[in-house]
Order: C-alpha cells, then sequence, then structure tokens
C-alpha cells in the first residue's frame, strides 16, 4: 500500500463517501416510500416504481444487499482513510483518521441522504431502484446466505417469521389517513369517505324516523279527505294504515296516482289496488346491510320493528344516503328543521333528532351507547325526566332544557365550549 499514490488513495475515497450515501438513502427511502403512491405508479407503468414495488416485495433480500453494499464501502472507505493517514500523521494517523472519517460519513454519508430520502422518499427510491435491482440480480447468492445466516440468529432468540401481509390497513387506519393525510382529496369527497367508514357503526335505529313522527294515509277517513291527504302530502311514498300506524296494510308510490287522477276517482278501493305488500325489518339491523338489502328487494322504505315485533319508525333510502353525503337541501353549518344555529355561536336542537345525526351534521362527539335520541341521553344523564329549565354538562357540551312536550324533550340550548354561560 505504500506504493500507491496519495492521490489515488484519496481519489477513492471522494468515490466511496457517495456510494455509502447512496445505500443509506436508499434504504430510507425504500422503506419510507408510500406503498400505495408506489402501487398507483407501477400500475401506471412507471419503470422505476415497478422495480422498488419488486424490490419490496422481499424486504429481507432488499435490507441485505443494501447492508452488504454500505458496510463493505465503509468498512473500505476507512481501511484506506487509515492507509493514507498513516502516511501523512505517522503514529497518530490513526486516530486522525477515526475521527476525520466518522465525521464525514455522519454528514455527508448518513445524516443528509438519509434526511433527504426520508422527506422525498419518492424522488431517492424510483431512481434506486434501477441500480439495487440488477445488483440483487447479480448478488443474490451472496444476499441468500446472508438471509440464510440472520435468520439462524433470528430463529435463536425465538423469532418466526410470518408470511401475513402487514401493510393491509384496518378500517381505524382508513379513517385516521384520511382525516390527517387527505389533504389532496377535495374536503367534500374525504367527509363522505369518512361518512362511509362511520356508517358501519350505526343501526336502524340511530337514524330512523320514530313512531309518534310517522305521517301516513288513513283509509277509515272519507272519500274526501282522503283526496286531500293525498294532495298535501310532502312525500312520493306514503304508509298507508286503518285508524294509527300500528295498523299497516301497505305502502303506496303516490307517483302512480298522478295519471289516474283526471281518469278516475280516488277512493278506498283504488288506494288498495295500489297498495304493495310493507316491507319490515329490525331495528337492530347495520347501515350498510341495510343499504343492500334496499337495492336487493328494489325497496326505497321500510318500517322498523323491535325484538317484540311492535312499530317503532320508519326508515328510507334518502335517510340512509344523507349520512353519507349529508343533508340534500342544506349544507354543513346551516339551519335545518331541527338544528338552529344562534348569531352568538349557540345551538338550539330538537330533542328528537338522532345523536348519530347529531354528531354527524354538527361534528360534535356526543356519546351513542347510552340512548339513540337527544331526548333520551339526556334522560339518561340527569337519570331523571326532564324539567324545563333544567341545565346540565356533558364533557364539553353544556346544556339547558327549553321545552318539554309528553316527556319528551324538544327543545334544548346547548353551548360548546368552557366559558360560563
Amino acid at each position: 500500500m505504500d506504493d500507491i499514490p496519495l492521490s489515488l488513495l484519496f481519489g477513492a475515497l471522494f468515490v466511496l463517501i457517495p456510494c455509502s450515501a447512496f445505500f443509506s438513502g436508499s434504504e430510507t427511502a425504500l422503506m419510507a416510500i408510500n406503498r400505495y403512491r408506489l402501487l398507483h405508479l407501477a400500475r401506471e407503468g412507471n419503470r422505476g416504481a415497478i422495480l422498488a414495488q419488486r424490490l419490496l416485495e422481499h424486504p429481507d433480500r432488499l435490507i441485505g444487499l443494501i447492508l452488504l453494499g454500505n458496510n463493505f464501502v465503509n468498512i473500505l472507505a476507512s481501511v484506506l482513510s487509515g492507509f493514507a493517514f498513516v502516511r501523512l500523521f505517522g503514529e497518530y494517523g490513526p486516530l486522525v483518521a477515526t475521527v476525520t472519517l466518522t465525521a464525514v460519513v455522519l454528514i455527508f454519508a448518513e445524516v443528509a441522504p438519509k434526511t433527504l430520502a426520508a422527506f422525498k422518499p419518492e424522488r431517492v427510491a424510483l431512481p434506486a431502484s434501477y441500480v439495487l435491482y440488477p445488483m440483487l440480480r447479480v448478488l443474490y447468492p451472496v444476499v441468500r446466505v446472508i438471509n440464510w445466516a440472520a435468520g439462524l440468529v433470528l430463529r435463536m432468540v425465538g423469532y418466526k417469521r410470518s408470511d401475513t401481509n402487514d401493510q393491509s390497513l384496518s378500517q381505524a387506519e382508513l379513517r385516521t389517513l384520511l382525516e390527517e393525510g387527505g389533504g389532496l382529496i377535495p374536503d367534500g369527497h374525504r367527509r363522505m369517505l369518512l361518512n362511509i367508514l362511520a356508517l358501519e357503526e350505526a343501526r336502524v335505529e340511530d337514524i330512523m324516523v320514530p313512531r309518534s313522527e310517522i305521517s301516513g294515509i288513513d283509509l277509515d277517513d272519507t272519500a274526501e279527505e282522503l283526496t286531500g291527504a293525498l294532495a298535501g302530502y310532502p312525500y312520493s311514498r306514503a304508509l298507508v294504515y286503518r285508524g294509527n300506524v300500528s295498523e299497516v296494510v301497505g305502502t303506496l308510490n303516490l307517483r302512480e296516482l298522478v295519471n289516474l287522477r283526471e281518469a278516475s276517482v280516488i277512493d278506498h278501493a283504488l288506494i288498495e289496488s295500489r297498495l304493495r305488500k310493507p316491507y319490515f325489518i329490525p331495528d337492530s339491523t347495520r347501515l350498510p346491510q341495510q343499504l343492500l338489502q334496499f337495492q336487493r328487494q328494489q325497496r326505497r322504505m321500510a318500517l322498523v320493528v323491535d325484538e317484540y315485533g311492535d312499530l317503532v319508525g320508519l326508515i328510507t333510502v334518502a335517510d340512509i344516503l344523507e349520512e353519507i353525503v349529508g343533508d340534500f337541501t342544506t349544507t354543513p353549518g346551516e339551519d335545518t328543521r331541527r338544528i338552529h344555529h344562534e348569531p352568538n355561536g349557540e345551538v338550539v336542537v330538537d330533542g328528537r333528532i338522532p345523536v348519530h345525526s347529531l354528531n354527524r351534521r354538527l361534528e360534535w362527539n356526543l356519546p351513542t351507547d347510552s340512548a339513540r335520541t337527544f331526548s333520551g341521553l339526556i334522560v339518561s344523564v340527569l337519570e331523571d325526566l326532564p324539567t324545563e329549565g333544567a341545565e346540565l354538562t356533558l364533557g364539553e357540551y353544556r346544556m339547558r332544557i327549553e321545552l318539554v312536550t309528553d316527556n319528551v324533550v324538544r327543545r334544548v340550548r346547548v353551548w360548546v365550549g368552557s366559558e360560563e354561560k
């Protein structure tokens, strides 16, 4: 080694340090790259992404290759620097070489390239894959031996390799990804995706129209009363019953009567001839399942019954779709039939609104496990029948009951925040 010129030794060092930086940066970039972004690029035909994806299919081989290359160039650099600095500084050469090479490798071959790779993994990983993939093909036998030896050591300490893929996202992880990393997705679309994920947590009873609020057509009315009720009915489908809503006869599509109003007299017989058998569902059905059932049954409305078979409510396709896209007639923050926003920031809420819908519309976080409606939640917290003027606090929500009818809270004023009112 004494015959090798110093210029050649330092020239070799100037080549080895960038090689070390390449291996260090490649390792960080390939481990940090977004796997789903990589999959998207690979499907679009990006050659670098395809090679990177192939490398990541066997991470043990990739790590073995990178560490083989990185350790080889670092050890070779330390040997060459030792020879060079011994010739320059004599017996102090090894110490000077150690300090100098440590600083150079730490800054230029570790911290700087790994920082760049961590912040720009795609920019580093895709070009690096053009080099690493052919290297792996050439050095595969050596890498295989290294991996076998490493696997033997791992088995000695009790580690067993698993073939399961831990890259799959759970529902909770996907929700977090949309909440924290969905900046490139429009807010409206991201909100709908989050609502779809939240749909699995809700049941029919959470959003149904309660029995006390169901309106329909009573066949016990006179023909004139029937005509008036049909003319003023606000929906396209009506529940038809006798006497009260518990005695359901069927459901009626009012559009079928449009062409018959002038040609025929609308009476009880005509209505009964156009009825469709009612469709009953249990109140515990989850919303995604019920949406599929509506599609399979070609229905738009269902009657909800409890475990005893008693009618407890009504639900439509539109009710479930609103859980995904929001209210069709309003935008978030606007007044609705059951929610009124005061100029001072207070919110006046109808106690009959489902807690699940209230949380969705106002982005609140009220508990949904103890009661279905806002009124029921207040009763469960107070552990007593509500009275007008009563106040309560539930987390960050402070409430004052303003109207109670038939032991049901009809109007509540809510403040969100910690300041006293």
